[in-house]
């Protein structure tokens, strides 16, 4: 059995008018965010994206809750975990817009974003209540692959090379020919030098792990693997992602404190389940949405692009597990 798309039920809460309309809330904020790219500024670049997605979503007719946001509360002054969104919240007496949970990313890659580098993106995943892991601000240490693989073909619980191994045995290759997609980091020097001493290519990238992840499903990117640590909110965006174009999923919550582990339980991450393996179908489960722009050009997506005439394009794309179905979605915006 390869791990293709699961067929799901659609559901009567994700509208697909509603799928099509989460790509406006990321087209409004990458378009916000891009009147900030090479300017040096992250914490600006970043608000004008935050602002921007918070005022798209209110146009929706839907109540929605971010479970995976900018921060807690008193950390982010809006698109904060457990914030409203939506322009049809419940009135107290039953009534209003289905209700979604929402993980978001206004502009994955701040960094990037300043420096005007590459694969900087705005990221949303939706999906019915209950659905997406409220994953706290830690560390996660992340293994995927694409879709056409026996399942279970990856094991966070093994070694780099291991894995490499078993993705090069089921793909009937050497080892040398299985190409792997790590964040640039002092941290990952040890899993680098252990790929590169199997001849694996490694592919580095500077930021934008959630387009990092989404590259192995893209048969164009040559990347096989990815590998590495990188934030737990990232890898539920990812992992929604994946579940509607297929692909496996291995996370582990990296806490590097008490005061992380207390925020965990806060959002309902029991203790046993510190060191817990977690695959795709516990970090987004039944139908949901992954929506996004992009910012700069990237792998995935290509940047926002102003040119003469007030005139602009955007590239997006937009999947539903219940269809698996991927459009590439692009925009021409006129900014008077």
């Amino acid at each position: 059995m390869s791990a293709q798309p699961q067929a799901l039920t659609p559901s009567k809460v994700l509208d697909r008018v509603l799928v099509l309309e989460m790509v406006r809330v990321t087209e409004a904020a990458a378009v916000a965010a891009s009147k900030l790219v090479g300017r040096g500024d992250e914490k600006a670049a970043d608000a004008a994206a935050v602002e921007a997605m918070r005022q798209a979503f209110d146009e929706l007719y839907m109540d929605g809750t971010v479970v995976i946001g900018e921060g807690e509360r008193d950390e982010a002054p809006m698109l904060y975990i457990g914030e409203k969104v939506g322009g049809a919240p419940e009135d107290g007496n039953g009534k209003g817009g289905p209700k979604i949970d929402i993980a978001l990313d206004p502009l994955e890659g701040t960094t990037i974003t300043a420096k005007a580098g590459p694969n900087a993106l705005a990221v949303l995943a939706a999906a019915e209540k209950g659905c997406l892991l409220n994953a706290p601000d830690t560390y996660m240490d992340k293994l995927a692959v694409g879709p056409g693989y026996p399942d279970g073909v990856i094991d966070l619980a093994k070694s780099p090379t291991e894995n490499v191994k078993a993705v090069a045995e089921a793909k009937g290759v050497d080892p040398s020919e299985i190409v792997v997609c790590v964040l640039d980091r002092d941290r990952h020097a040890e899993i680098i030098s252990e790929l590169r001493s199997l001849g694996c290519g490694v592919v580095l990238i500077g930021d934008g792990d959630v387009a990092g992840v989404i590259a192995v499903t893209d048969p164009d990117t040559t990347i096989d693997l990815y590998m590495g640590q990188g934030g737990a909110p990232e890898g539920v965006l990812a992992a929604a992602a994946l579940r509607c174009v297929g692909g496996q999923f291995n996370g582990r919550l990296v806490f590097r404190n008490d005061d992380e582990k207390s925020r965990a339980r806060k959002w309902g991450i029991a203790d046993e389940d510190f060191d817990k393996i977690y695959k795709l179908e516990d970090l987004a489960k039944g139908d949901c949405i992954f929506a996004a722009t992009g910012v700069t050009d990237g792998s995935l997506l290509d940047g926002v692009k102003r040119l003469r005439g007030g005139k602009m394009t955007t590239e997006s794309v937009v999947m539903r597990a219940s269809s698996g179905t991927v459009r590439w979605i692009r925009g021409e915006h006129r900014t008077g």
